[in-house]
């Protein structure tokens, strides 16, 4: 199982580190962020934009489909009472390519894409503390 660490690195802000791959997360400036890296929520978004953008890219690339300046936008609506992400839309811009008839075979393979499967299929994640070990 794969483990993706996020620890604090002062002034809240967050180090997360995946094997040898770390980004940075700020918070919203309710929270006394400033604005320094993208907000989680906002990472959640990006991997959902890039993952899409990913799988149609490698299948346009398998079907002989121009993929030059492919690009995803993902917008969103985040709400309050509860804080969670609502309205998200993926929209695909394939500029160069000739997708006619391949919309529907585009459009599978964008909805198959592991981020996006998992936000609409999560039923819970467990949340625990760890064990202290006192001295």
């Amino acid at each position: 199982m794969a483990t993706i660490t996020a620890k604090h690195a002062g002034d809240m802000l967050f180090d997360v580190t995946v094997g040898k791959h770390t980004i940075q997360m700020d918070v919203p400036d309710s929270m006394h962020g400033k604005d320094r890296a993208m907000t989680p929520p906002q990472v959640t978004i990006a991997s959902l934009a890039g993952c899409i953008a990913a799988f149609v890219t490698n299948y346009c690339r398998n079907a002989g489909i121009d993929a030059t300046d492919l690009s995803v936008d993902v917008s969103f609506d985040k709400t309050e009472q509860p804080s969670c992400l609502t309205n998200m839309k993926a929209t695909i811009h394939i500029p160069h390519g000739d997708i006619a008839g391949r919309e529907n075979a585009i459009l599978k393979v964008a909805n198959s894409c592991p981020v996006h499967y998992t936000l609409c299929h999560t039923d819970s994640i467990a949340i625990a503390l760890a064990e202290q070990v006192v001295l």
